[in-house]
């Protein structure tokens, strides 16, 4: 019997705590389910994945400079080169598999800032080849949201056609799939793949707050005002941070990419108190450590909530994109939402000193909350095997086929 090829695609590795903590419950799932399967990743940090998680990796991209800015010509001509190879190398990769999977993340949409010719091309490029050669590519508890750009817009729309399975994290994703032109009857939504992960047992540090900020700059269609919504957002949450210290509160910085660690910076600089200090997370795990230790969270990051609201902590998010609310609504919180582009340090302390006074319920409704998605993403890893594995072991011949 042949053993089942599984490949694993996206921008992993690459300093973004959800993304691998996403892998990371995938990991985790194949290990228990299909522990024979040969699992290898094309992503976006291949050493440091190779390294953390012992699976060979590739490179997402031929051109190494592929997300730095590019000004000169050659810089420019490499670019599109790139793009080029991709197309081989892609098709090379998907077709020694029997199944690739995109380990959740927000693929499908472009809440932060994207180019159409970035992750949005090498998706299709994924999906195209698993069409091409007969490996079912599964999109697993991916988000989306209705994309304005025509070109980004026609690529996602046309990768999620393509796939073979497809589940999304919350029900406003389908919907836009949907409102883009896919067929979403026979997708299912479920909790986001790090509601799978182990939650860390710890004893509240009474009285720390942990704040998890973010490099935020809008999103996609707030180019123009993206220094205005950076300042702001910064200014906000240090003015924020500063009225805990005055209260004697003793305040933990969170991140959850590489490039958050310049807001921290920022406002350990102008909160200069031995009651402010940063957390250097490796890992969701991480995270979750951090979180279960505080009495209280406030985070933007979207996977910050979720390690905050898994570990069981009552948590108020500075929302920057219609998945966060969804996510509090769905854990029983979403009264404590607060705009990440206008961050109003008063109106913030005030949600806060009503979340704190809430406490002891939050914590029970979350305990439920948490419950039942463990119980619907095992329902969903059953529902894949289904939907992708080969039945008998046996591995595809790579034969071109039509539309399905």
């Amino acid at each position: 019997m042949s053993r089942v090829r599984v490949g694993v695609f996206g921008l992993l590795g690459s300093g973004n705590l959800g993304n691998d903590g996403s892998l990371e419950a995938v990991l985790h799932y194949l290990r228990a389910e299909h522990p024979d399967a040969i699992v290898d990743a094309l992503c976006g940090g291949p050493e440091i994945v190779t390294a953390r998680y012992g699976i060979p990796a590739t490179r997402l991209h031929w051109n190494r400079g592929e997300y730095a800015t590019a000004s000169r010509v050659g810089a420019l001509a490499s670019k599109g080169v790139g793009k080029l190879v991709d197309i081989a190398r892609t098709a090379a990769w998907v077709r020694r598999h029997d199944v690739v999977i995109v380990p959740g993340m927000g693929v499908l949409e472009a809440t932060l800032p994207l180019r159409p010719w970035g992750f949005p091309y090498s998706l299709f490029l994924l999906c195209a080849s698993g069409r091409l050669f007969g490996t079912k590519v599964a999109l697993v508890s991916v988000g989306a949201a209705k994309i304005r750009v025509p070109a980004t817009r026609a690529l996602v729309r046309w990768s999620a056609r393509l796939a073979a399975y497809r589940s999304y994290r919350d029900t406003q994703s389908r919907d836009a799939m949907r409102a883009m032109g896919v067929n979403t009857a026979r997708d299912a939504v479920y909790p986001d793949l790090a509601f799978a992960l182990p939650t860390p047992g710890a004893t509240p540090d009474v009285g720390t707050v942990c704040v998890g900020v973010m490099d935020f700059h809008g999103g996609n269609d707030d180019r123009a005002r993206a220094d205005e919504i950076h300042r702001r957002y910064v200014d906000g949450t240090t003015r924020f941070v500063r009225a805990l210290v005055e209260d004697g509160r003793r305040v933990r910085l969170l991140t959850g990419d590489d490039c958050d660690v310049t807001v921290v910076g920022a406002i350990l600089d102008a909160v200069d108190s031995p009651l402010v200090t940063a957390a250097e997370p490796a890992s969701l795990a991480d995270l979750m450590k951090e979180t279960a230790a505080a009495d209280t969270v406030v985070a933007t990051r979207y996977h910050n909530l979720i390690c905050a609201l898994k570990s069981g902590t009552p948590t108020l998010a500075l929302t920057y994109a219609a998945k966060s609310d969804a996510l509090m609504e769905r854990m029983g919180l979403g009264t404590y939402c607060h705009p990440a582009r206008e961050v109003d340090a008063d109106r913030l302390l005030e949600q806060f000193r009503d979340l704190e006074k809430r406490s002891a319920d939050l914590r029970r409704t979350l305990t439920g909350r948490n419950q039942d998605a463990t119980r619907q993403l095992a329902d969903q890893f059953t529902a894949l095997t289904a939907a992708v594995f080969p039945t008998t072991g046996r591995t595809h011949h790579h034969a071109p086929r039509g539309n399905r």
